[in-house]
């Protein structure tokens, strides 16, 4: 953080990242950035946070896709501007015949009660391995904000 944050040294205040983990994984909606070399794009989308990594779709042909097969460096931010957090990483596209396919419908459909088949080749299913993440509360903003680097 820069200095005019006002932030002083030490650990006091700074948030566990099992809180955040467990946020990441129960939030419903998450907003993905993605960048090509002539255009940002920003889009909320559904997701699952598991085992320390994001997974979501998109349609092969969106922006998302199209910037992702670019530039595979990715943001996937909460709703919240008040309670944040935010991954930064690099999305790999799976292969519909990935392993963990079944397992990611499987707990899709318990999360958004909605049946999708992540085999299926109209669907581009990311996963998203973090770099770095940061984390703070409006409410003890700056002395809550914390920075991971994996």
């Amino acid at each position: 953080m820069p200095s005019s944050y006002g932030l002083k040294p030490g650990n006091a205040g700074l948030l566990p990242w099992e809180k955040v983990a467990e946020r990441l994984a129960a939030s419903r909606n998450y907003w993905v950035v993605t960048g090509s070399l002539d255009r940002v794009h920003a889009a909320p989308v559904w997701g699952l946070w598991l085992e320390g990594r994001f997974y979501f779709s998109t349609d092969p042909k969106s922006r998302k896709s199209r910037n992702l097969a670019k530039n595979p460096n990715v943001v996937v931010h909460l709703e919240s501007g008040d309670d944040v957090a935010i991954v930064e990483g690099v999305a790999e596209r799976l292969p519909p015949d990935n392993v963990d396919m079944p397992r990611l419908s499987k707990t899709y459909e318990r999360k958004y009660r909605l049946r999708v088949d992540f085999s299926n080749p109209s669907y581009a299913v990311y996963m998203v391995e973090p770099r770095s993440a940061l984390a703070w509360g409006e409410k003890d903003f700056p002395r809550s904000a914390t920075r991971w680097r994996f």
